[in-house]
């Protein structure tokens, strides 16, 4: 009765006797939501991560130069030292190179080495060149280093003073590793195995060199740029 005093319900019906409420219009509600989505953290669960950018595929052309030793491990046919003394030996030099990197793990190119070896001093400056097709596959750790193998083929002649006494083929397989000391500069070492067929020949003293394989162990430390091609 004090409530109906007050004017606050109906008499005679039962849905009067509820509190009156006051109604909210639409514009008000929007306007609280909007205010409750500001204030209120998103949920975890709802967190969705952003997709990463898919990486980029880049093609490189790379040249460098590198410092060559190759050991002589066994001399084979074309060394009688019964007869003559041994007109190869170890030696060094530089040995250039350039190829094409793919966007994967491919790299294949070619290299020109010369090498000043030892000839028991039969000639004056005993040098020995190659022209080799060269390819390497790259082993991608996530990091700048990635050892790689390598082989290729290829030709060579030897002689005096960059002259030519005999020539013959040669093959090669080996491991590797580049540092990528920044994007487009490489420092890597190698060590190849170097099997080395030559051709019989009259050396310059006279003697006669019998055809052989002769088999070397090659270390490289290298020094390579890549320049970009194109992006993908």
């Amino acid at each position: 009765m004090a409530l109906m005093a007050l004017g606050l319900t109906s008499p005679g019906r039962a849905e009067d006797s509820v509190p009156l409420v006051p109604s909210l219009s639409s514009s008000d509600g929007q306007a609280i939501g909007a205010r409750a989505a500001v204030v209120s953290p998103p949920l975890r669960g709802a967190e969705v991560a952003s997709p990463k950018p898919p990486p980029l595929h880049i093609d490189y052309v790379s040249y460098g130069v590198a410092i060559t030793a190759d050991l002589l491990a066994d001399s084979g046919a074309t060394c009688d030292e019964d007869v003559a003394p041994c007109i190869l030996g170890s030696g060094g030099g530089l040995a250039l190179r350039g190829g094409y990197r793919s966007p994967g793990p491919w790299y294949i190119g070619g290299a020109y080495q010369f090498s000043k070896t030892n000839s028991a001093n039969i000639y004056r400056l005993a040098t020995l060149q190659q022209l080799r097709v060269e390819m390497r596959y790259l082993l991608d750790m996530g990091y700048r280093t990635s050892p790689y193998v390598t082989w290729g083929i290829g030709g060579v002649l030897y002689g005096n003073e960059f002259g030519v006494e005999t020539g013959g083929g040669t093959a090669f397989g080996g491991i590797g590793m580049e540092v990528q000391l920044s994007r487009l500069v490489l420092l890597g070492v190698g060590i190849h195995y170097q099997p080395v067929v030559f051709a019989g020949f009259d050396d310059t003293a006279g003697y006669h060199r019998d055809s052989g394989m002769a088999q070397y162990l090659r270390f490289e430390l290298q020094l390579e740029i890549r320049s970009e091609l194109s992006r993908r």
